[in-house]
């Protein structure tokens, strides 16, 4: 019996779609500058913690790209998508990458500057 994240492919041969992550609420409401704060520092440190760097970038550039977008950079990465939203995935060689909800979408509580 094969690990169940092994295959990005479903049953009937199609890979798993992503799509954005559910609405979210920040402990407490940050700004956008806190909000891309967070960001960078995440993607900063997100290497250190395993995987492959290309990996890495190819998440990064997933997780800034709109949906569609987003698809084919996984897919050309060889990313095998585990939770829809992006926020569990694995490389071809069964490396873990976690993503928190606040590097792919805005929390619901966001702080709009003037």
């Amino acid at each position: 019996m094969g690990c169940a994240g092994s295959s990005q492919a479903k049953p009937d041969g199609t890979a798993k779609k992503i799509r954005k992550p559910k609405p979210w609420k920040h402990p407490q409401p940050i700004t956008k500058t806190q909000l891309m704060q967070l960001r960078d520092e995440f993607w900063d440190t997100a290497p250190h913690y395993g995987g492959r760097k290309e990996i890495w970038d190819a998440l990064r550039a997933a997780a800034e790209a709109d949906l569609s977008l987003a698809q084919a950079i996984v897919d050309s990465a060889g990313v095998i998508v585990q939770s829809a939203d992006l926020t569990i995935c694995y490389d071809e060689r069964g490396a873990k990458y976690e993503l928190p909800k606040y590097v792919l979408s805005e929390p619901t509580n966001l702080i709009r500057e003037s």
